[in-house]
């Protein structure tokens, strides 16, 4: 079982985003413990514009991680990633958005 730790905040489609990728595309099941940021003011300044981030349990992080290309590739770095199913997601053209913006304080996806 891969055990993940994810930095979230309430409402942050990103991360359910990543989370779903993740069942989709990993090789094994999976164990989210989910952080809340907005609980810390010291997880607030370091993941605050970065979320979701995703950490594996030896302290490696991915951010950004809803970008399908880099979380493929962290995964395939750690051999949990399901090839087939990146080949399957991708031919379905079922990626995620490239991106997400700020304006007034609020992400937009890009």
């Amino acid at each position: 079982m891969i055990s993940l730790t994810l930095y979230t905040t309430l409402g942050c489609h990103l991360c359910a985003q990543v989370e779903m990728l993740l069942g989709k595309l990993a090789n094994q099941p999976i164990e989210i413990k989910r952080i809340e940021i907005i609980e810390d003011e010291r997880l607030v300044e370091r993941y605050g514009s970065l979320i979701p981030v995703v950490m594996d349990s030896q302290g490696g992080e991915l951010i950004k991680s809803f970008e399908i290309e880099r979380l493929a590739h962290w995964l395939r770095a750690r051999g949990w990633l399901d090839e087939g199913a990146l080949d399957a997601l991708v031919a379905m053209n079922e990626t995620p958005p490239k991106s997400a913006y700020r304006q007034n304080g609020r992400r937009f996806l890009g």
